[in-house]
């Protein structure tokens, strides 16, 4: 089954990054673990913006239509896939400098994988209060920070020493990718009119 690592990650996640390693199943596998699980954000939150209403203080809880939350949560999907997959990029780009050597599928595996907790916490919208979610991704990131700290010397086969600092070399990229991510947001909302539209 497709996401049949996830228990593993959670459970017993230096195990489980031994047995992808060895398995290596094919750049299918990794792609259709990455889409399934980016469902869950973008669905969830969907779900929360038109139906919900997010809860950020004091007032009622803010709703938008269904088109906008539609739209947006395509946008959402859409970026997460090109997120991984620019990870993933970065992950075999900077391979060389630490003396590993994977495939695209390895690189493509460790990014996947690693980002799986920050997506399934996508499921804390269907509780859409601010401080809620907001602890949630916390959690979830540093989960996600741990599982790639203990991944990257057993999927990238070096030793832990450098294994820790080409980690940091990659949470480093993560930030600055999730970083861009926002900034083409917040530059496609303002400048190119797909500002949410906002209802009672």
């Amino acid at each position: 089954m497709i996401l049949n690592h996830i228990w593993g990650l959670y459970a017993h996640p230096k195990d489980e990054w031994a047995d992808i390693d060895n398995r290596h199943e094919s750049m299918f596998y990794g792609l259709s673990h990455i889409m399934l699980v980016a469902l869950i954000p973008a669905i969830c939150g969907y779900y929360a913006a038109a139906h919900i209403g997010w809860s950020i203080g004091a007032g009622d809880p803010i709703k938008i239509t269904k088109q906008s939350a539609l739209l947006l949560s395509i946008s959402m999907y859409a970026a997460i896939i090109a997120g991984v997959f620019a990870l993933a990029y970065l992950i075999k780009w900077m391979a060389e400098t630490f003396d590993a050597k994977p495939t695209f599928t390895q690189s493509l595996e460790l990014a996947a994988y690693a980002a799986t907790p920050v997506l399934m916490a996508g499921l804390a919208a269907l509780y859409p209060i601010l401080w809620f979610v907001a602890v949630v991704g916390c959690l979830a990131i540093a989960y996600s920070v741990y599982l790639l700290y203990s991944g990257v010397p057993i999927m990238m086969h070096i030793p832990d020493e450098k294994g820790f600092i080409y980690a940091s070399s990659v949470v480093t990229a993560g930030l600055v990718l999730l970083v861009t991510i926002l900034a083409c947001t917040a530059i496609l909302w303002t400048n190119f009119g797909f500002i949410p539209e906002f209802r009672n």
